[in-house]
């Protein structure tokens, strides 16, 4: 209980919720008990390996493209603009055995420039992209 030394008597604004608390634990105890537990196994059709795939054994080297924040692509740390680099993708599509493109972009870089990227990448259907961590 609690008593105010101001002269004004009037009526407390305070709300006790101890009682609020009580009952939310003793509710969410409650729900925990009662939830249905699944005793159902849930199959799952996992992707199996091909085992008549046959790895390359002399897999290419791959190919760095770096975009840095300014939207300037380097093939392999040599300076290229966009229609070098679509250039390079249309001999890489003409290969049998096409080596995998690691791009590395910085942090700064507009995700504008990496689509297209991927968008010329697309057209020339190459398939082998990944994306490294930028050290710069």
């Amino acid at each position: 209980m609690a008593f105010s030394t101001k002269a004004s008597s009037g009526p407390m604004a305070d709300i006790n919720i101890t009682p609020l608390i009580d009952v939310m634990l003793v509710l969410l105890i409650i729900f925990m008990v009662t939830a249905p537990i699944p005793l159902e196994k849930i199959k799952i059709d996992l992707p199996q390996p091909n085992p008549n795939q046959i790895q390359p054994q002399n897999p290419p080297e791959p190919i760095n493209l770096k975009i840095d924040q300014g939207g300037a692509f380097y093939w392999n740390d040599t300076p290229v603009d966009e229609l070098g680099l679509k250039a390079q993708f249309a001999v890489i599509a003409q290969q049998t055995n096409q080596p995998e493109i690691q791009i590395k972009a910085n942090d700064a870089t507009a995700y504008q420039y990496v689509a297209t990227v991927l968008a010329d990448a697309k057209q020339y259907n190459l398939v082998k992209i990944g994306f490294t961590d930028s050290d710069q």
